[in-house]
């Protein structure tokens, strides 16, 4: 079932704005809280870019960057 687009840039909006917030409250090098900040976004990102193809067939002009396996 595609997701409302409108939704999930609320979603990712607020995404951005919580990974903001844990980075410039970053209590040691290895926070817990912006590790998790960081996946939320990277999940909703990818929701709203799924959404907007769903439902436009529009992509966003940035992509992700995949990590290499060693």
């Amino acid at each position: 079932m595609a997701q409302d687009p409108r939704l999930t840039l609320q979603h990712f909006i607020t995404s951005l704005e919580r990974h903001f917030e844990a980075v410039s409250t970053r209590r040691s090098p290895g926070d817990p809280a912006v590790e998790q900040a960081y996946y939320e976004l990277e999940d909703a990102f990818l929701a709203y870019e799924e959404a907007l193809e769903d439902n436009f067939q529009e992509f966003l002009p940035m992509m992700q960057l995949e990590e290499d396996e060693e």
